[in-house]
């Protein structure tokens, strides 16, 4: 790490647990950030803040709550990110997801998808403050002691970001939230895909950094485009915390220097081989369970990343995992094609 963040740099809160655990988090991304991936990257690092996916209030509602909502216990501090436009149905949703025990309640104001633009949330409700702040308000009034924040980008389509930023930011704090987590991009709901909303719009970390001074003591976490730690530490400086999302999946070995880089913990060798056991251990219980190895093993193969050995892992898991009856021990397997050089050229 070319840079430490002390504990000193992030302005104090009455609300400091909070604050703590967010000082890095791991965005919620969806079919990504399940609970087999939270359990896989709670084993790189111990401090980060985890979320789930976003969870649509009508499935909580209606669904499933143990396969929604559960997750393990090793995973805390882990947040909840919520989707939805109607504040009773997410007051309902809260109240059902409390007995969970999640550290933050989050709302998502973010999601450009076409499937969220047709439910009437997400990244639309940019143009709508005033309901986001009904929702919030909801929430806040139905989570008790829990955290409640949202995360949204800097504006949609032709809306000026100054505007459409202090708008939504300003509805949120009047309901009560502990915090904005902002995606530092546009979303273009007509005409950019989602896969195209997360690369093409541009970046504009000045734009949260003046948001922050604006609002003074109030959490501002910055999300979009940050690759590595030296990068979000540097943006990090002036904010209250930092989220980082593709990086940390497609490339989760940046993970390990977390706790050292943003919680001030002592710097040690990683033990590979500890992790490879847990992983092990826990994929047997998730067969068992009556679950199938890849649900877990595909959450992994970007472990590794530009050692020897690398291409050879993902192989082996990639396919193996697909197999009919296929063992956790093939995780063991994969992992004996690694070499544990320090990482370059990709193999």
């Amino acid at each position: 790490m070319s840079q430490s963040l002390s504990q000193s740099s992030f302005p104090v809160s009455e609300n400091m647990p909070f604050r703590e655990s967010s000082r890095f988090a791991i965005a919620p991304m969806i079919d990504w950030t399940d609970r087999h991936c939270r359990f896989f990257h709670r084993q790189l690092t111990r401090r980060a803040k985890l979320f789930t996916e976003m969870i649509v209030d009508e499935a909580v509602l209606h669904g499933d709550l143990e396969r929604l909502l559960g997750h393990d216990a090793t995973e805390h501090p882990v947040a909840l990110q919520l989707g939805g436009s109607n504040p009773d149905k997410l007051d309902r949703a809260i109240r059902l997801a409390r007995d969970f025990g999640y550290d933050e309640i989050n709302l998502n104001v973010g999601c450009p998808s076409d499937r969220v633009q047709s439910g009437t949330f997400g990244a639309c409700l940019m143009r709508d403050p005033a309901l986001v702040g009904e929702c919030l308000a909801a929430m806040v009034g139905a989570a008790g002691e829990t955290p409640v924040t949202v995360k949204c980008r800097l504006g949609v389509d032709e809306q000026d970001i100054e505007e459409a930023l202090d708008a939504l930011a300003d509805a949120a704090v009047s309901a009560g939230v502990a915090g904005l987590w902002v995606h530092a991009r546009k979303a273009w709901l007509d005409g950019l895909s989602p896969k195209e909303n997360r690369e093409i719009p541009p970046l504009d970390y000045d734009r949260v950094h003046r948001l922050k001074a604006r609002l003074g003591p109030m959490f501002v976490g910055l999300n979009g485009g940050l690759k590595t730690l030296d990068r979000a530490l540097g943006e990090a400086q002036d904010l209250n915390g930092v989220m980082l999302g593709r990086a940390a999946y497609q490339t989760p070995d940046i993970l390990i220097g977390v706790d050292a880089a943003f919680y001030d913990e002592v710097e040690s060798e990683f033990d590979y081989g500890a992790l490879i056991e847990a992983m092990v251990a826990y994929t047997a219980r998730h067969v068992a369970a009556g679950g199938k190895v890849g649900k877990v093993a595909r959450h992994m193969t970007g472990l590794f990343s530009g050692r020897p050995g690398a291409r050879r892992w993902r192989q082996v898991l990639s396919e193996g995992a697909s197999r009919p009856g296929a063992s956790p021990d093939l995780i063991r397997e994969a992992f004996g094609h690694v070499r544990l050089e320090p990482a370059s050229a990709a193999a």
